[in-house]
């Protein structure tokens, strides 16, 4: 079996852009991937980077051979050595992605059957995207307590963000390293209402963005101390190891990073110095799927969980469903609910995983692949690379 043919899509969806890429075999088979590009820009160079691998690398190879042709790609590009950056490590993870997707089909069973298969039927999530439309402080708290009773047992929040009037962007936050104390005083009055709101049994998550300098970041973090925080994401810049280490020392809850991390040479430094409880890598930016496995069990030899990071389509939510099936050290899954809800949003899937949420937890899917397939009527018209 030989790669025959790659196409690219930049889609258009609500507030998101996802880099979805196909890959097809001379045995007809066709195995989907995505980019982790879709909050933010860079989507197109993303696809450029995705079409100029399958012009130089991948086309007449064999499908099968996922290690070595990673391999190629990281030792090819020139970029990627040195941290590539999430342009180069997002095409790599999704060309990755559709090559264990061809082989699991070719095989007819899912992909975390080829990766030791699964630990755990189902996953617990934690719902993102509820807070941001709500500045106020009670409507922050209605929202939580809504979430809750849509059956969320875990919230993370932005505590600092707000859902930007321009619909072509998601969320604002901080910049220049700071807020006015009224800002970070609402932030803590936010929390506060958000936890009287929903008891003392509901996790809550706070993502900082790295938005805020060391010093802000430990002072804002103490004055939430005893709303018992699941964990703080990002507090900082999270490629300074030594700010996350300082970070960590000085507050009362576990530290999280990783979304914005690429392969396990980038996640290395951040293990051993023990700066962070809780690692973070997205899938579609990290490097892929045996790229992201390899990172969760340097994790395990340092004692730290990983929950994987998504903000994407529902094809990266299906892909980190079989991570967390196939790893011993899952905390647990984000999940954003309300994208669907949103205006302008396109479904990409026949079996969207976010429609079949009960009770706050996702079934592990059991089909052939990632388990999901494309809708052909949806996603052809966002199609922008086609190599042969």
């Amino acid at each position: 079996m030989k790669i025959r043919e790659v196409r690219v899509y930049v889609v258009h969806t609500a507030r998101l852009h996802p880099v979805v890429v196909e890959i097809e075999t001379d045995a007809g088979i066709v195995g989907i991937g995505e980019a982790g590009i879709a909050y933010g820009l860079g989507q197109s160079a993303v696809a450029g980077m995705i079409r100029d691998i399958a012009e130089r690398i991948l086309i007449g190879k064999d499908p099968y051979r996922i290690e070595a042709l990673w391999s190629e790609m990281y030792d090819h590009t020139f970029w990627a050595k040195g941290n590539g950056g999430p342009m180069v490590y997002g095409a790599i993870s999704a060309i990755e992605l559709a090559l264990w997707d061809i082989k699991a089909r070719a095989l007819n069973v899912p992909v975390y059957e080829l990766l030791g298969g699964k630990l755990r039927d189902s996953v617990r999530l934690y719902a993102n995207g509820w807070g941001q439309p709500h500045e106020e402080v009670k409507a922050f708290a209605d929202a939580a307590e809504k979430a809750v009773a849509e059956g969320f047992d875990a919230l993370k929040c932005y505590p600092f963000a707000y859902r930007d009037a321009d619909a072509r962007a998601t969320s604002r936050h901080p910049s220049m390293r700071a807020l006015d104390k009224p800002l970070v005083k609402k932030a803590v009055e936010k929390l506060r209402a958000a936890r009287s709101a929903v008891g003392p049994d509901v996790e809550i998550m706070l993502d900082l963005s790295g938005g805020l300098s060391c010093d802000e970041t430990i002072r804002f973090c103490r004055a939430v101390e005893d709303l018992d925080i699941f964990f703080v994401e990002e507090p900082c810049d999270p490629f300074d190891v030594g700010a996350l280490g300082k970070i960590s020392r000085q507050i009362r809850m576990p530290v999280a990073a990783g979304e914005r991390v690429y392969t396990r040479f980038g996640f290395r430094p951040m293990l051993e110095a023990h700066a962070v409880d809780i690692i973070q890598p997205d899938i579609t930016l990290a490097g892929g799927f045996m790229e992201t496995k390899k990172i969760a069990a340097m994790a395990e030899a340092y004692d730290i969980r990983v929950q994987p990071h998504v903000c994407g389509s529902p094809l990266s939510t299906a892909i980190a469903l079989h991570l967390d099936a196939c790893i011993p050290n899952f905390a647990i899954q984000e999940i954003y609910p309300y994208w669907q809800t949103m205006p302008g949003y396109i479904e990409i899937l026949d079996d969207a995983p976010e429609a079949r949420i009960v009770a706050g937890r996702l079934d592990i899917q059991a089909g052939p692949g990632w388990g999901v397939n494309l809708r052909s009527s949806a996603i052809q018209p966002f199609m922008c690379h086609r190599v042969s």
